[in-house]
C-alpha cells in the first residue's frame, strides 16, 4: 500500500512542478529546494519499500509503524498538492482579483479607485498568508520525511528487492489425492469428465484445452486430482502426465517434468531445444491427458514451443490447466473453461468435520458440534478455511477456546492468517505493478461483506481516489474499467451481474476476499452498521481511518465521534429509515466543517421520505460545501432537495455530480460553468428541472450529460441553448429533452451534432404526443420530422434512442 501512494505522489509532485514551470506561475515562492528535498526522499524511500512491506507482512511490528508514519506524512503531502494545484485552477477561473487565490500572478497596470485599491491590498494581504501556509506546510512534512529517513537506515532494508530476490514459490502440488477425504463437486467432477472423455475430430486446430478457473484455496487442484486418478481417464489415454507449473514458470523445468512423466529420464539434457524433441519424439501419435496444475504466466511466447510440440500427439489429446486467473486461460487458448464455486454449506461442513472432529469422543462431537457449525459458515464455502480452521481446533478442547475462534476475526488468528491468507497474497503481489490496482483492489475494503458493488460507482470511486491517472490519449473511465476486469479474472470478485450487452454491471467479494482486502487496506477503511451508538468502533480506528461507510437502521443517532476523523477521503452514508432518518440538514454544516479532506461523498435517503413531509429529512445543501475543495465525486441522488448553492461552485475539482432522481430539484447553480473539470454530470429523472445554466457550455470536459434541457427559464438569456453543447466536443453520453421547444430549425443545425465524434450514447426526447388527426398534430410530425433530420447523430453513436417523436417516418 504505502509503496503504491509514495509512487503515486511522486508523479504527482513531477506533475505539479512542471506544470508550474510551463505555465510561468508562481502560487509559492521560496521553496524549490523543499521540493528538490521532498521529491529525493520520496524516491529513496520508493526504493525500499518493496522489502518494507514484505517484512510487514512477517509481523515485524516496528517496521509497520514506521510504514505507518510514512503513509500519514504521504497522504498529508497528497493533500497540500491538492491545494496548491487547487489554488492554480482558481486563479485559472476567477481570476487575479478574488481575494481567496493563493497567488497573484504578474499584473497589469489599471486605473482604480481608492476603494478598490484598498479592497486589493486587503486581498494581497490574505494572498500573501495563504501562500505562506503552503510553503509552511511543504517544509513541516519534509521535517516529518527527515525523521522517517533517519529511522530507514536503521531497518537496514534492501533496495528494489523485485530485481535481487527471487519470488517466493508457492507449495508444489502432486497428483495423489485421498478422495475419501473429498466432499461435494459431484457436478464440477462429472463436467469436467464428460469434456476430457469426449472425442475431437481430426479437423479441430490446435489442441484441446480446458481450463479450471477460480479463487486461490477453492478447489481447483482438488478436482484435477479427481480426473487425473480416474480409471476412466487413465484406460482412455495412453498417458497421463502431472506436472506442477506454480508462480515461476520455468520452460527447462516444465519441460523436463513432462518427460519424467512420459517414463523416460531427461539425464544428460539441460538444452531447451534437446527437451523439445524427445517430448516431440515419445508423443508423437499417442492419446495424452496432460495437467499443468497451478498456472500464473499467460504468456504465450513461452508456451508456444511447448504447444506447438504437443500438437504432435494424437488429435484427441487433452490438456487441462488450473489458474486463477481468467486471462491465462484464454491466452493459453482454453476451449472450455469450467469456473470452480464455493462448496454448499452441507459440504463444507461435512468437510471441517472430518477434519476438527477427527477421533473426538460421542460427548465431544455432540458439545462442539453447534459451534463448528457456525464456525464452518465462516468459511463461506472455500475448502482451504475449512481445512486451515479444521486443522488449528484438531487441538483445541474445549467450548470456550472453540468459540474464542469464532468470535475472532479469522485472518487475525496467525494460524488462521497464514494459511489462508497466503495464497490470496501471493495473487495480490502478482496484480501489475507498475499500476494501482492493488490500490483498487484495498480500496474495495470499505464495504461490508456480501455487498453488491455497483460497477460503475466503484469505478467514479476510484477516480476520485487518484487511482486511475491516465495519459493524454486515455479516458481515465477505461483504465477503471481495464482495472476492474484484471480484478474479476483474477477471481477477486465474483457473483456478476450483466447487462443485456454481457457487460458486468455488478459483483461481489468472498468474506474471505474481503478480509483479506481489510489486512492489506490496514484499518484505512471501514463500514459501520448503526443501530445503537457504535461511537467506540469508529474511536477504536482512530485517525487511521481514510474511507467511511456509515449505514443507519431504524432511527439511529448520527455519531459525532465522525467530526474527529478529519482525514476522511471517502464518507458513504446509506440512511434507509423511510420516515425516521438519521441525518438531516442541519448536521451537515458542521460535517462539511470538519471533513475539508473528502475526495468522495456519498449521502442517501430512502425515496420514499417524500411520503413523510414532516421528517427531518435532508432538504437543502449548505453554503459551506464550498469547503470541501479537495471533493471530486458528489452524489446526492433521490434527495429531496430543491436547489444546490452557488458555492457548490466553488469546488473546483469536481469530477463527477450525481442528482439523478430528485423529484424537487428546479435548477443548477448560475455559475456551474465554473466547473470545468466536471466529466459527468448525473441528471437524469430530475422532472422539475426545466432549463440549463447558460454555463454548462464552458464543461468543456464533461464526458457524461444525462439531460439537457431545451429552453425553460424565466429569462432567456440565462438558459442555455441548444447549439451550445458543440463545445463540448470530448461528450460520450447525452440526453436532449424538451426538442418541441426549438423555435428555430437552424438552432438544431448549428449545434453540427454530426461532428460530436466521441459520442457513443445518445437520447433525443421530443414534445409531448398529440393524439387525433387534426391540424396540430399534422404540425408536430412535419416539425419532428425535420429536427431529427437537421440533428443527423454522428456515426460514431451505439445506442440511439428517440422517445415522443412525432414524426411518421424517420429520415
Amino acid at each position: 500500500m504505502a509503496h503504491a501512494i509514495v509512487s503515486s505522489l511522486l508523479d504527482q509532485l513531477i506533475s505539479v512542478a512542471a506544470d508550474e514551470v510551463k505555465q510561468q506561475v508562481r502560487l509559492v515562492t521560496g521553496v524549490e529546494h523543499e521540493v528538490g528535498k521532498l521529491t529525493t526522499n520520496l524516491q529513496a524511500f520508493q526504493a525500499v519499500l518493496e522489502d518494507a512491506e514484505q517484512r510487514q507482512l512477517e509481523k515485524e511490528k516496528v517496521v509497520t509503524l514506521w510504514l505507518d508514519q510514512l503513509r500519514d506524512a504521504s497522504y498529508d503531502m497528497e493533500d497540500v498538492l491538492d491545494e496548491w494545484i487547487t489554488a492554480r485552477l482558481k486563479l485559472q477561473i476567477e481570476g487575479i482579483d478574488d481575494d481567496n487565490a493563493l497567488a497573484l500572478a504578474p499584473h497589469k497596470k489599471k486605473v482604480r479607485s481608492f476603494f478598490c485599491a484598498v479592497s486589493n491590498c486587503f486581498g494581497s494581504f490574505k494572498q500573501l498568508n495563504l501562500r505562506h501556509d503552503i510553503a509552511v506546510k511543504i517544509r513541516e512534512i519534509n521535517g516529518k520525511l527527515d525523521d522517517i529517513a533517519s529511522q530507514k537506515d536503521t531497518f537496514k532494508f534492501v533496495e528494489n528487492v523485485s530485481n535481487n530476490v527471487k519470488k517466493a514459490e508457492r507449495v508444489r502440488t502432486t497428483s495423489l489425492i485421498d478422495e475419501g477425504g473429498v466432499c461435494g463437486r459431484v457436478d464440477e467432477k462429472n463436467e469436467l469428465l464428460s469434456k476430457l472423455l469426449c472425442g475431437s475430430s481430426e479437423q479441430q486446430k490446435g489442441l484441446d484445452v480446458i481450463s479450471l478457473v477460480g479463487l486461490g484455496g477453492i478447489g481447483k487442484t482438488t478436482l484435477a486430482q479427481l480426473a487425473y486418478n480416474n480409471d476412466e481417464v487413465k484406460r482412455n489415454f495412453e498417458k497421463v502426465i502431472w506436472v506442477c507449473v506454480s508462480n515461476t514458470f520455468e520452460e527447462i523445468s516444465v519441460a523436463k517434468a513432462i518427460i519424467e512423466g512420459l517414463g523416460v529420464s531427461a539425464f544428460g539434457l539441460s538444452e531447451f531445444e534437446s527437451l523439445m524433441k524427445q517430448i516431440q519424439e515419445y508423443i508423437t501419435g499417442k492419446k495424452i491427458f496432460l495437467v499443468l496444475d497451478d498456472v500464473w504466466d499467460g504468456d504465450y511466447k513461452k508456451w508456444d514451443p511447448f504447444f506447438s510440440c504437443l500438437k504432435n500427439g494424437h488429435h484427441e489429446s487433452k490438456i487441462l490447466i488450473t489458474t486463477h486467473d481468467r486471462s491465462v486461460a484464454l491466452q493459453l487458448g482454453s476451449i472450455d473453461i469450467i469456473p470452480v464455486k464455493e462448496l454448499g454449506e452441507g459440504e463444507c461442513w461435512l468437510l471441517f468435520k472430518q477434519i476438527a472432529f477427527l477421533r473426538r469422543s460421542f460427548e465431544d462431537c455432540e458439545k462442539l458440534e453447534p459451534i463448528g457449525r457456525k464456525i464452518a459458515s465462516k468459511c463461506k464455502g472455500l475448502p482451504l478455511a475449512a481445512k486451515v480452521i479444521g486443522n488449528l481446533l484438531r487441538s483445541k478442547n474445549t467450548a470456550k477456546e472453540w468459540h474464542i475462534i469464532l468470535d475472532s476475526e479469522m485472518w487475525k488468528v496467525q494460524e488462521i492468517g497464514q494459511g489462508i491468507l497466503a495464497p490470496l497474497l501471493l495473487s495480490y503481489n502478482d496484480l501489475p505493478s507498475n499500476s494501482m490496482v492493488k490500490r483498487c483492489f484495498s480500496y474495495c475494503a470499505v464495504f461490508p461483506k456480501d455487498y453488491n458493488m455497483n460497477k460503475r460507482e466503484l469505478i467514479n470511486l476510484w477516480m476520485t481516489q487518484g487511482y486511475l491517472n491516465a495519459d493524454e490519449d486515455e479516458e481515465m473511465e477505461m483504465i477503471g474499467e481495464e482495472y476492474f476486469n484484471i480484478l474479476a479474472t483474477r477471481s477477486f470478485f465474483q457473483e456478476f451481474q450483466k447487462n443485456d450487452d454481457d457487460d458486468f454491471t455488478s459483483c461481489k467479494m468472498h468474506d474471505i476476499v474481503n478480509d483479506f482486502a481489510q489486512f492489506v487496506s490496514r484499518k484505512e477503511c471501514l463500514w459501520v452498521e448503526i443501530n445503537g451508538t457504535k461511537e467506540s468502533v469508529i474511536n477504536s480506528f482512530g485517525d487511521k481511518v481514510r474511507h467511511l461507510g456509515l449505514k443507519f437502521e431504524e432511527g439511529a443517532s448520527f455519531p459525532m465521534s465522525i467530526h474527529g476523523l478529519n482525514r476522511l477521503r471517502t464518507l458513504l452514508i446509506y440512511d434507509q429509515s423511510p420516515y425516521n432518518p438519521s441525518l438531516s440538514s442541519s448536521i451537515l454544516p458542521e460535517l462539511f466543517n470538519k471533513l475539508a479532506c473528502l475526495r468522495a461523498l456519498v449521502i442517501r435517503q430512502s425515496y420514499l421520505l417524500f411520503l413523510y413531509p414532516e421528517a427531518n429529512r435532508i432538504s437543502e445543501i449548505p453554503e459551506n460545501v464550498r469547503k470541501l475543495i479537495h471533493l471530486k465525486y458528489l452524489n446526492l441522488s433521490e434527495l429531496l432537495i430543491e436547489r444546490l448553492p452557488e458555492t457548490l461552485c466553488e469546488l473546483y475539482n469536481l469530477q463527477k455530480l450525481d442528482i439523478r432522481r430528485c423529484p424537487n430539484l428546479r435548477e443548477l447553480p448560475a455559475g456551474i460553468g465554473k466547473l470545468m473539470n466536471m466529466r459527468s454530470l448525473l441528471n437524469g429523472e430530475t422532472y422539475s428541472l426545466k432549463y440549463m445554466p447558460v454555463g454548462i457550455s464552458k464543461l468543456t470536459s464533461l464526458r457524461t450529460l444525462e439531460k439537457f434541457v431545451v429552453g425553460g427559464g424565466v429569462d432567456g438569456s440565462n438558459t442555455c441553448r441548444l447549439e451550445s453543447l458543440k463545445n463540448l466536443q470530448l461528450l460520450r453520453e447525452c440526453g436532449i429533452e424538451g426538442l418541441g421547444n426549438v423555435s428555430h430549425l437552424d438552432e438544431a443545425e448549428r449545434l453540427q451534432l454530426y461532428n460530436q465524434q466521441n459520442l457513443l450514447r445518445l437520447r433525443l426526447r421530443f414534445g409531448r404526443v398529440v393524439d387525433g388527426e387534426d391540424e396540430e398534430r399534422r404540425r408536430k410530425n412535419e416539425k419532428d420530422k425535420q429536427l431529427l433530420e437537421a440533428l443527423q447523430p454522428p456515426l460514431s453513436v451505439e445506442e440511439l434512442g428517440i422517445e415522443s417523436y412525432g414524426g411518421d417516418i424517420f429520415p
